[in-house]
């Protein structure tokens, strides 16, 4: 087929592309922007693997199994992944495009097809190294963010000495390193400088991710999600693949984008959240101003609860990351459609950095079939709290921590929260009693107009679903 036609199909492709991120914005279009992106991705394959020069002989061998070997994963890991696990998936996801941009960069400065020459070839090696650079960071800082997000590696920011002038050194050595390989020649000292700039930008990955704390991590998913995108349109330089070119920069582009807002959400500078540093305090008991310890809120029971919901004519409900580990979503939606079949106003508060990636709250939420119309934003729900007779939050802490404005020496302060403690009552449902993800005390357990649920998630509102 002739190369009109693989650039037709590109043209189609990234037009799709576009579209589904315009459908991904809402989730009343998401399913409709998820077709486009599978129908674009589908075409961007055909036309690459059968339109193209790439493919020889037995190269479509070997591309197939290897095909079918991905594919096989993909679909395991769609049908085994919880949804409380997406963000760890998405992380890992993230590494593997890493990882490919490196081994491109490789294979297309090492192989035989490299016979560019003057400036072409001064700028193929720009693209490579630059490629490599980004390809290596996305690798390393993707898989520490998984380890953070799993559990295996601790939430709390790994602070070394002077670490600042520790990144400026190794992006000095880089720049030089740079300097040595483009225009190298293919010489040893080339692909020395090659493997130096790519280990340096594996333990630079590592890091950084380390330095960032765990009230961060919603951004990191988002920055890392823009770094492999920036990769990805790296790898399409080096392939001279103009659809992956466009890709990547979709994806970069509105990975950048979406970690703007999400930091103009938690009040955070982008280069502050890379510096590291949020979530570094911590504790299990708030003390009061003359330095005694306060006492907890008084517990509450299910049933308590339940004859709160039912006697309220006003209730929002905050979801958090606890509300995705126990699986409550479908129970809370039952208590939902319950509770609004009385007559009672119910609506559900989101908070930008809910959970442990963009939109994770919303997604539970669609899954277990909540009404679009009834998931309100932070800034559209906030003015009316004071008007709610019942919050309940179930699982979520430094989302609804009144430290975040009262308190200026808080690790969380200035970042806009869902103000709860404003509402004529508050049902707070945790596991226990220690802190949030981003270790921060959280004054909301001692308010007067506070009660504390404790136990798990789903269990609790089995109870409460039982009792309404």
């Amino acid at each position: 087929m002739t190369s009109g036609m693989q650039t037709a199909f590109y043209v189609v492709s990234a037009i799709l592309f576009i579209l589904a991120l315009g459908g991904l914005s809402n989730p009343e279009t998401a399913r409709r922007g998820n077709a486009y992106g599978i129908t674009g991705m589908a075409l961007a394959l055909i036309a690459t693997i059968f339109m193209g020069d790439q493919v020889h002989g037995s190269g479509y061998t070997w591309l197939a199994a290897a095909m079918i070997i991905g594919t096989c994963i993909g679909l395991f890991l769609a049908i085994k992944v919880q949804m409380t696990q997406m963000p760890e998936l998405v992380a890992m996801l993230h590494s593997f495009v890493g990882m490919a941009a490196v081994l491109v960069g490789y294979s297309g400065y090492l192989g035989p097809t490299h016979t560019l020459t003057g400036a072409a070839s001064i700028i193929h090696e720009i693209e490579i190294y630059i490629g490599v650079l980004i390809g290596a960071i996305t690798f390393t800082g993707s898989v520490v963010a998984f380890g953070k997000l799993k559990g295996i590696i601790t939430s709390k920011p790994l602070m070394l000495p002077a670490r600042h002038w520790l990144n400026l050194g190794l992006g000095i050595v880089t720049i030089f390193l740079a300097t040595l390989f483009v225009g190298g020649e293919h010489s040893s000292t080339a692909i020395t400088a090659l493997v130096i700039m790519t280990l340096i930008a594996f333990v630079f990955g590592v890091h950084m991710v380390m330095a960032i704390g765990g009230a961060d991590m919603p951004v990191v998913v988002s920055m890392l999600n823009s770094y492999s995108g920036w990769a990805a349109a790296a790898t399409g330089f080096m392939l001279n693949n103009d659809l992956l070119i466009i890709t990547g920069a979709l994806v970069g582009s509105s990975g950048a984008i979406l970690s703007y807002i999400m930091c103009r959400a938690m009040n955070r500078k982008f280069l502050a959240v890379i510096a590291g540093g949020f979530g570094t305090a911590g504790g299990t008991v708030a003390s009061s101003g003359d330095g005694e310890q306060q006492e907890y809120s008084p517990e509450t029971s299910a049933d308590e609860t339940a004859e709160m919901l039912n006697n309220a004519k006003e209730v929002v409900i905050v979801p958090g990351y606890g509300m995705a580990v126990a699986q409550a979503q479908h129970t809370i939606n039952d208590i939902t459609r319950k509770l609004r079949a009385k007559d009672i106003n119910v609506r559900f508060a989101i908070h930008p950095v809910a959970g442990r990636m963009p939109g994770h709250m919303n997604v539970l939420l669609a899954e277990a079939k909540v009404p679009y119309d009834i998931v309100l934003e932070m800034d559209e729900i906030n003015e009316d709290l004071p008007k709610v007779d019942v919050v309940l939050v179930i699982g979520a802490n430094d989302i609804v921590n009144p430290s975040a404005l009262d308190d200026p020496n808080s690790p969380i302060a200035g970042m806009p929260v869902l103000e709860v403690w404003n509402a004529s009552s508050v049902v707070v449902m945790k596991r226990g009693r220690g802190v949030g993800y981003a270790g921060v005390d959280n004054p909301l357990f001692f308010r007067d107009n506070t009660r504390m649920l404790y136990g798990d998630a789903k269990a609790s509102v089995d109870a409460i679903l039982g009792n309404i």
